[in-house]
């Protein structure tokens, strides 16, 4: 299964550092995934961090963004000894960093990140059919929840390790609803 793979091309957080925590969630992350933020951990050691959650209905404002550099594991004993970043998720229990989206900020993710049908569909919101983590395309801007609109389709270069072609399909996208 690959995971998506998050460029943070022009986000407002590369500058403010209080668009920037660390969360822990009960649930497996990849980057690209919108969470809720709550309270601090209460667990020893996590003084600051914040627990992450599934955003539930009716609470899909003030939302997060997870973006953990990709360290993908083996064995949990040996990093980066696979080249291709879509083999890394965040497991249960691990800290990961989330930022803030903030209107006007650019991002480009691979298609992996998103859920329903591209299509003709130029928006991408966050919606309770999907669960609560991924973005899922739509026709249009959804209100008072957040949304990217598609700037372009372009591609990301992943190392597989062949000869052969390495781009996989990404979106361009900029923040237009929070």
């Amino acid at each position: 299964m690959a995971y998506s793979v998050l460029i943070k091309n022009s986000v407002a957080a590369q500058n403010v550092d209080a668009w920037n925590r660390s969360a822990v969630s009960a649930s497996a992350l990849e980057n690209g995934f919108i969470v809720k933020l709550g309270a601090l951990s209460t667990t020893s050691g996590e003084g600051e961090v914040f627990v992450a959650a599934i955003p539930a209905t009716g609470s899909l404002t003030d939302l997060w963004m997870v973006y953990q550099p990709e360290n993908v594991a083996t064995g949990d004993k040996y990093k980066n000894l696979d080249p291709d970043p879509r083999n890394f998720i965040n497991a249960i229990g691990d800290i990961v960093s989330v930022y803030k989206p903030q209107l006007g900020d650019i991002i480009t993710m691979t298609a992996d990140g998103f859920l329903g049908t591209k299509g003709s569909n130029g928006f991408v919101n966050a919606t309770d059919t999907t669960g609560g983590l991924s973005l899922y395309w739509g026709a249009s801007k959804t209100s008072s929840v957040l949304s990217y609109a598609l700037l372009a389709t372009t591609y990301i270069s992943i190392p597989d390790g062949s000869i052969g072609t390495q781009r996989v399909t990404a979106y361009k996208l900029e923040c237009v609803g929070l």
